[in-house]
């Protein structure tokens, strides 16, 4: 299936990946497809780290979210020794985003990219699977299609179609 027939299952992504992968092209296709892209606005919430994210989530309509929540996961422990985010408010924001009948997107790029990052990008998503679609998009080689999202829990079964890039 091409991506602006799969992308009508899914009203919410959450495009999400290692520093310097190259999110820019696909977010310009998402935008293509009738997603507004939205990112947060400055830095996290010193109290409650998510409300950002939770604010963006409340645009009404086809909405492509420029991570930073799994990027304060994985980025955190890598350069600070701990993350802002805690897993229980990053398993919350994915229930959301799969409330929100959506997707987080694993883009992944080519083997000369940070080795732990891209570790700790791949733990990040495997857990956050159990809680909403994972559709994973290699940005180094922009003609394979986008992978058809992880299953989740059953009672979150959405957003199920396979994504490609056409």
């Amino acid at each position: 299936m091409l991506l602006h027939q799969a992308l009508t299952e899914c009203r919410t992504l959450v495009v999400e990946g290692p520093d310097g992968i190259g999110r820019s092209g696909l977010t310009t296709e998402l935008t293509q497809h009738g997603f507004l892209i939205r990112r947060s606005r400055g830095h996290l919430h010193h109290v409650d780290p998510i409300r950002p994210y939770r604010e963006l989530l409340d645009a009404p309509g086809r909405l492509a979210v420029d991570g930073g929540l799994i990027h304060e996961l994985v980025y955190g422990p890598l350069r600070r020794g701990c993350s802002r985010v805690t897993w229980i408010q990053a398993l919350d924001f994915a229930e959301s985003v799969a409330e929100r009948d959506g997707a987080l997107v694993h883009v992944r790029g080519t083997a000369d990219d940070d080795a732990e990052a891209v570790s700790a990008y791949e733990r990040a998503f495997r857990t956050l699977a159990e809680h909403a679609p994972v559709v994973t998009f290699d940005a180094g080689d922009p003609g394979r299609p986008i992978h058809g999202p992880t299953p989740p829990r059953p009672q979150l079964r959405r957003c199920t179609q396979t994504l490609t890039i056409g």
